[in-house]
């Protein structure tokens, strides 16, 4: 019992993995999130995912869908919809950026994060444009050459040249 109570519980991070393979990220901004008390739960046990998630305005507001969070298992009638939509707490003038930013071709916003800070579930949002297929090979191969140097320094890998 002692092992527990010296282990401080700390929420974890969701990571949209997805956005930085298919996107460009041009900028970032960090939105709070309005949630139900049974989605902060689920959030805290990591119940969450952001893979198919992205953001749209409407009525100047900034709305998360598709964000996916799992029924509360101790939730009881007032449990939430898995999949309904968030909306996300910004600044006035950066919903404007954004909203500059989304008229134009190609960009939109995807979510890259989820976490906690300070107590509140904050979102970073991404403005994005998407990526060409040669350009995620290049990416595949950047790290290839950069996982391959990176054991070449550590000393746990030879390569015959």
């Amino acid at each position: 019992m002692a092992k527990k109570d010296q282990q401080s519980h700390t929420p974890p991070t969701i990571k949209n993995r997805k956005a930085r393979h298919d996107f460009h990220i041009d900028e970032t901004y960090e939105a709070g999130i309005a949630l139900k008390g049974t989605e902060v739960k689920s959030i805290r046990d990591g119940k969450a995912s952001l893979n198919e998630a992205f953001a749209y305005l409407r009525n100047g507001e900034v709305w998360l869908k598709n964000m996916y969070i799992k029924p509360y298992k101790f939730g009881s009638y007032a449990n939430h919809d898995e999949r309904r939509d968030r909306k996300l707490l910004l600044k006035r003038r950066e919903i404007r950026e954004i909203d500059k930013h989304i008229n134009q071709k190609g960009y939109t916003l995807v979510p890259l994060k989820l976490y906690f800070k300070g107590g509140y579930a904050k979102v970073l949002m991404g403005l994005a444009r998407g990526k060409k297929q040669y350009d995620k090979r290049e990416d595949i191969k950047e790290k290839d050459i950069r996982r391959e140097l990176d054991r070449k320094i550590k000393g746990n890998y030879s390569v015959n040249l």
